[in-house]
């Protein structure tokens, strides 16, 4: 049983994982940089421990941390080195508990092109592409047998960098220049493997958990379309307007081939959809930013359940008791400046001075900040998540609506006008998005402006 527990992470995850540890009975000891020193979070905790100069990347500095605190096990939340093969394996080496998968899990879901290839035995349908591409002629010939336009992908990569288009001969020299370089600077690895680009297609994801001996129950399934820059902005559970059996099959699918690997802990298999086909896309072996909309129609602390499972390596539901009732919709408050005309983004860091957050029935706001915290510029822009529950998506959207009005905020700038056009947005409330959504979006936005 754990008993006391180390996050290495910061910001709203380690304030979601200290409530679940909190309502276990287990301690909690949180692991801090510098620059957040005085975030008034780290009060919540039983015991606090700032860690080196490389701040959350020290993988090392985590584990020696959480022995000299007594610590039984370590939760990486998400980000940073929540999927790090080598760090699962040196908090595993170090007697202690990770809370995810397996290193060796990790190291095959962390490379793209060999997770491809190990699911395809198990029947998961892919896009066609390639292993690792070996140049520019490697590259310009295996476009040219899959058919523009192509993707390149990092193949060690994630949270949308990496990632380029290209869409004629003429563009892939570029490209994969630029894909290789945003690879080696995001994720110390240039390798790169291409896919077939669909234009714009929905973006669905299915909820996991597996015991590590080959039981594995679904969560159900998440639509998670709207992005910009391959980014999340905003999620929903489940995913609508698609055929309960095609869902269902999905499920399926992926708890099979999570089953087949003997999954352990939470995670998540990412599919794009277009033309009434899934194709599987990649696995991420941790939570996710957007776990609490499956939590909202499902009943199940996402957290809560890992923290089970890695104790005692045992399901603490069967597949029996997941049972969807109604919907959910979480937008991602960020801290950041949008250029409406070019469709840029920049970070927006600063002095919170007003923070009024939103409440009432089905309403959640999972968030580390208070009036007066500091948003650091070297770290991850998110601020807060609000999320909402309802008995149908319309009902949710009405809610979501009221909850951005109520949402006040001041001394830096965020995307909470975005989010407010995308509830006021009649396809929104339809159902009609796909991954250029917010593109779409922004370019009507622009459009009425020069208008105006």
């Amino acid at each position: 049983m754990i008993k006391r527990l180390l996050v290495a992470n910061r910001g709203e995850i380690a304030v979601r994982v200290l409530r679940a540890c909190r309502e276990l009975g287990i301690e909690v000891v949180i692991a801090h940089s510098r620059v957040d020193d005085h975030q008034a979070y780290l009060a919540w905790a039983d015991d606090t421990v700032c860690i080196s100069s490389r701040s959350y990347l020290d993988g090392g500095a985590f584990v020696a941390a959480a022995q000299s605190r007594g610590c039984d096990a370590i939760h990486p939340g998400y980000g940073f080195l929540s999927e790090n093969a080598g760090f699962a394996d040196l908090v595993s080496d170090g007697g202690l508990i990770f809370i995810g998968p397996t290193g060796d899990q990790l190291r095959l879901l962390g490379d793209k092109s060999a997770a491809r290839e190990r699911l395809t035995e198990v029947g998961v349908p892919v896009l066609p592409g390639t292993a690792f591409i070996e140049g520019e002629a490697d590259a310009s010939a295996a476009a040219e047998e899959i058919g523009y336009p192509v993707l390149l992908k990092a193949a060690y990569g994630g949270g949308g960098r990496g990632i380029r288009v290209v869409r004629d001969s003429g563009e892939m020299a570029g490209e994969l220049e630029q894909a290789q370089a945003e690879a080696r600077v995001g994720f110390g690895r240039d390798e790169i493997y291409m896919e077939k680009y669909l234009t714009n297609p929905r973006h669905i994801e299915v909820q996991l958990l597996g015991d590590g001996a080959g039981q594995v129950v679904h969560l159900g399934t998440r639509e998670c379309s709207l992005q910009r820059r391959h980014q999340k902005v905003l999620e929903e559970a489940p995913a609508t307007g698609i055929d309960d059996e095609k869902l269902a099959w999905l499920c399926d699918i992926a708890s099979t081939a999570a089953a087949d690997l003997h999954y352990r802990n939470a995670g998540t298999f990412e599919f794009l959809y277009e033309a009434g086909e899934f194709y599987f896309i990649e696995a991420n072996g941790r939570i996710q930013v957007e776990h609490p909309v499956t939590e909202m129609v499902t009943g199940i602390d996402l957290v809560k359940a890992q923290l089970t499972v890695a104790s005692s390596g045992e399901l603490p539901f069967s597949q029996d008791d997941v049972v969807l009732r109604g919907h959910a919709i979480e937008c991602r408050l960020n801290a950041e400046t949008l250029d409406i005309g070019t469709g840029e983004i920049a970070p927006s860091p600063g002095v919170v001075s007003e923070l009024s957050l939103p409440a009432g029935i089905g309403v959640r706001v999972d968030t580390h900040l208070r009036t007066g915290a500091d948003i650091p510029h070297q770290y991850d822009s998110l601020m807060a998540k609000v999320i909402v529950g309802g008995a149908d998506r319309l009902e949710c959207v009405a809610r979501m609506r009221r909850a951005l009005r109520e949402l006040r905020v001041s001394g830096v700038t965020t995307n909470l006008s975005l989010h407010r056009q995308i509830m006021a947005s009649g396809a929104f409330e339809t159902g009609n998005v796909d991954t250029g959504f917010i593109a779409q979006l922004l370019f009507d936005w622009r459009r009425q402006q020069d208008m105006d």
